[in-house]
Order: C-alpha cells, then structure tokens, then sequence
C-alpha cells in the first residue's frame, strides 16, 4: 500500500506541475543572485543597481502582502475557506480511486489529525466522494483519514474499522476542522512566524543596502583613476 501511494504522488501530472513551478522560481532566484554576483565581482554599477531594485521590489511586495493580509484578514478567512472547501467539493474522491486533490488533503488530514475544511459534514458536499460511497455500498460517511488512526499514518488503517460509517469523537476527528487546527499551530508559533518573516525582511534589507553601497564605492573608484589620468 505505502509503494503504490508513493507511486501515486510520483504521477507525471503532479510531478510536471510541481517541476514548472520550481523551475520558475529556481530561475527566477538565480537571475537576480547573477546579477548581484556579476555586479559586485566587477563592481558594475548597472547590474548592481538592478539587483538592489529587484530586492526593493521583492521586499516591497513582502510587506504590502503581510499589509493586506492584516487589513484584510476576515475576507482573506473567508476566501481561503471557501477555496478550500471547493477542492473537497470538487475533487475529493473515494481511496479507491484518488487523485493528487484527494492524496493531498488525505496526507494534511492524517497528519494533522482533522477532519475536512470545517468539520466532518464538508463531505456531504462532496460530489465524487458521496457519489463513490454510494457505489460501494455500506453507508460511508467520511474517510479513513478523518479517523484515529493505528500503526504507520500513511496507511491510512483505523484503529476503529467503524469509523467510516459511523464516526464519533472517541474514533475520529469529525469535529476538527482542518483549517482552524492550521490556524491554532500558527498562534501557538506565532513568535517563530514573527522571527523568521523579521529575519527574511533584515538579510534582505542588508542585502540592498550592500548592493547599493558597493555601487557607490565603484563610483568613487572611478573618479579617483579619472583625477589621476
């Protein structure tokens, strides 16, 4: 079971997107950290100046983001559910026949010990996933990863082989909402979220301010030889 889950996340339709991606920022990464190393081994005035307007840029986009986010915080609450539960609703299917939405929230869920976007009844909305249970028979009513589980989590085996069709609070998660158990691990790390956004926000400001410090010391160093010819 383990080796044909990992085939399933191995598929070419999650690998190519994942690999798109990844190649798009990985090149996008590696332009601006050319232009900065380029410019500060030559002391090029042009391509370090392009590099420290880059980093304004990126920094800037930072902080109107986490800006925003703050402002507006209860339509982002809002639409970051409502996404969410679109994907059950969607996309989320029987184990039998998963797809990367199904193994996705399958992993987050068994993980992170929840059950759905809210709670066990985004299932019912779940169109695949209700229409696949019909099929088989037996009256499920969430999946296996909304259970407590036994042994390695990524098995997906209930302790309770009830629990499938008639969850409660002693066999499952069914009253744990994945995205307010998201939500609470934030708050209770919120000091580490605070102090990594400080330390990505500072090595990028000393970034642009070695950047442009640089760029002014070529500068100097250009009208020196030139005083002197």
């Amino acid at each position: 079971q383990a080796l044909g889950q990992a085939e399933e996340f191995a598929g070419p339709s999650v690998l190519d997107h994942t690999a798109y991606i990844m190649i798009a920022i990985g090149a996008f990464i590696f332009i601006i950290s050319f232009l900065g190393y380029c410019g500060a081994l030559q002391g090029n005035k042009v391509l370090l100046t392009a590099y420290g307007l880059f980093l304004i840029i990126i920094f800037a986009l930072q902080i109107t983001g986490i800006v925003l986010s703050v402002v507006y915080r209860k339509q982002a609450d809002e639409q970051g559910r409502m996404l969410l539960k679109r994907s059950l609703s969607t996309s989320y299917t029987a184990r039998s026949s998963r797809n990367t939405v199904t193994l996705s929230w399958d992993l987050v869920m068994s993980n992170m010990e929840c059950c759905g976007v809210n709670n066990y009844t985004d299932f019912l909305e779940a169109r695949q996933f209700v229409a696949a249970a019909r099929e088989e028979g037996g009256g499920r009513k969430v999946p296996e990863a909304c259970c407590i589980l036994q042994g390695d989590h990524s098995l997906l085996q209930p302790a309770d082989e009830n629990c499938v069709v008639s969850p409660s609070t002693t066999n499952s998660y069914l009253f744990k909402g994945c995205y307010n158990k998201f939500l609470h691990l934030v708050s209770e790390n919120l000091n580490l979220v605070f102090g990594c956004l400080v330390g990505v926000g500072a090595a990028q400001f000393v970034a642009i301010v070695f950047a442009f410090c640089i760029c002014k010391g070529s500068g100097q160093d250009e009208r020196v030889l030139a005083y002197y010819k």
